[in-house]
Order: structure tokens, then sequence, then C-alpha cells
């Protein structure tokens, strides 16, 4: 009798799991996912649509962006202190922090004209932002 037992339990020990899997794989299959349209829809990424998006997403086009909503939920200082505090946090930005400023200062002249802009003026970046609202007034 422990003898079939045995037998039996190492048979179901093999075939249980391969039920399992196969019934599991069927149930997911036949799960309506999408709408039931006439051919079915399969979602893929590739590789390049990521890496694309990845090239663009630059730690200093983070920031800018990042800066350019605070400026027009704040101020051009709030903007220009956190663009300075994230540069002497991260050195490695210090190469665009002009670049950023002149767009803080564009965005600033959008927001408040030239002449309100100009007030917001620092000596952050070299006076890029003041060189931004010029260029742009």
């Amino acid at each position: 009798m422990t003898h079939t037992a045995r037998r039996i339990g190492r048979s179901l020990a093999f075939v249980l799991p391969v039920v399992m899997v196969l019934s599991g794989t069927l149930a997911v299959t036949s799960v309506p996912w999408a709408a039931h349209d006439s051919e079915p829809q399969v979602l893929t990424a590739s590789a390049h649509d990521i890496s694309e998006r990845a090239k663009t997403r630059t730690p200093q086009d983070a920031l800018r962006d990042r800066l350019l909503l605070e400026l027009r939920e704040k101020d051009p200082g709030v903007a220009l202190t956190d663009l300075q505090r994230s540069v002497e946090g991260r050195p490695s930005l210090a190469r665009h922090c002009m670049s950023i400023a002149r767009a803080l200062g564009r965005a600033a002249v959008e927001k408040y004209g030239p002449t309100h802009a100009h007030r917001f003026s620092r000596p952050v970046c070299d006076t890029s932002f003041a060189s931004g609202v010029a260029r742009f007034s």
C-alpha cells in the first residue's frame, strides 16, 4: 500500500504543477483585457522610443523645467535662488547655469513684462538672468 501511495504522490508531484501552469495560462488568455475588437491588441515598447525619451530628459532639462514651473507659480526670485542652490549642490550643472538663467529671464518677461522682470535680477550665473530679460524685452 505504501508503494502505491508513493507512486501516486510522485505522479501528482509531476503532473499537478504542469496542470496548474496550463490552466493559469488558459485563464489569462481568456480574460477580456481590452475592448472586444476583431483583432487582438498587442502593446509593445521599442527600445528606440525609450532611448529617445531618456536622452531628452537630461538633469539640466529637468532642472530648467522645474524652475520654469516654479517661476510661473511663485516668482523669478524663488526660481533663481533654487537655481543657485542646485548648481552649488550639483556642480556638474554649472555649465548649464547660464542657459537656464536666460530661459528664466525670458519667462519672467513673458509673465511680468520687461520693466518688472528686471527687478528680480541677481548675480546668479554671471547675470545671465538679466541678459535673458534684456534679450527678450
